[in-house]
């Protein structure tokens, strides 16, 4: 059985191939395109994956896509008529789901399947629960504690679950305005490294430094007894 995983209209855009369980291969859009973080559709990424195992698109069981632009839908209609985001906004985040939610017809037209159907059964996978799939899953363990964190997706921040098997049950997650990756970049750009993907460089320089901003810190991002967090916005 082969599963082709999909990171499409995303930063980092990418693509992975597994079989029967087994990674076989993984590859960011950007090795092909020489544009760091770029966030299209793999197209690139995609045909690799399918070169490196010998395939063709019509010997694909599965395709997964990482977003599910169903899930938390009640928590983002709620939230948009509390802060009523601008309208351009809104548009821009809903011509992103309906690329994702066509993105069939998109590999059709890119690998060149014009008037084919594409045989693969189509899941879209709620954000963290593909980065704990794609780390537990084809990991060798049999049960494991799974903890996903980054800036947002599906409008989550953090997720933790268990893995045990071929399951992973969800018990706990953060929703979106409070994000620890939405914090740390906006903190990177308050220092004067402006771009996307380069708060690295501000998690390297801070080994050289020493926490005298501790108690601001600890008023910003305030922890809860339950492992959760929250921001003081």
């Amino acid at each position: 059985m082969y599963i082709l995983g999909i990171n499409a209209y995303h930063g980092d855009s990418s693509a992975c191939l597994i079989k029967d369980g087994s990674l076989i291969t993984a590859v960011e859009e950007e090795r092909f395109r020489r544009i760091k973080h770029w966030a299209g559709f793999p197209e690139k990424a995609v045909k690799h994956c399918l070169w490196s195992a010998g395939l063709g698109l019509e010997d694909i069981d599965y395709i997964a896509i990482n977003r599910n632009p169903k899930a938390n839908l009640y928590k983002k209609v709620l939230f948009t008529l509390r802060k009523r985001p601008s309208f351009v906004l809104i548009k821009d985040s809903l011509k992103n789901a309906l690329k994702v939610k066509d993105i069939k017809i998109i590999m059709s037209e890119r690998l060149g399947m014009e008037g084919q159907k594409i045989k693969a059964e189509l899941y879209h996978i709620e954000h963290h629960r593909a980065h704990m799939a794609s780390a537990f899953f084809v990991s060798p363990f049999e049960g494991a504690a799974i903890l996903s964190i980054d800036g947002f997706g599906d409008f989550v921040s953090t997720m933790m679950g268990i893995g045990e098997g071929n399951k992973i049950e969800v018990i706990d997650q953060v929703n979106f305005p409070h994000s620890l990756g939405l914090f740390y970049t906006a903190l990177t750009q308050y220092l004067g490294v402006p771009k996307y993907g380069d708060e690295y460089k501000v998690m390297g320089l801070s080994a050289y430094g020493r926490p005298i901003y501790l108690k601001e810190m600890e008023e910003i991002v305030r922890l809860k007894q339950n492992g959760r967090f929250e921001l003081n916005l």
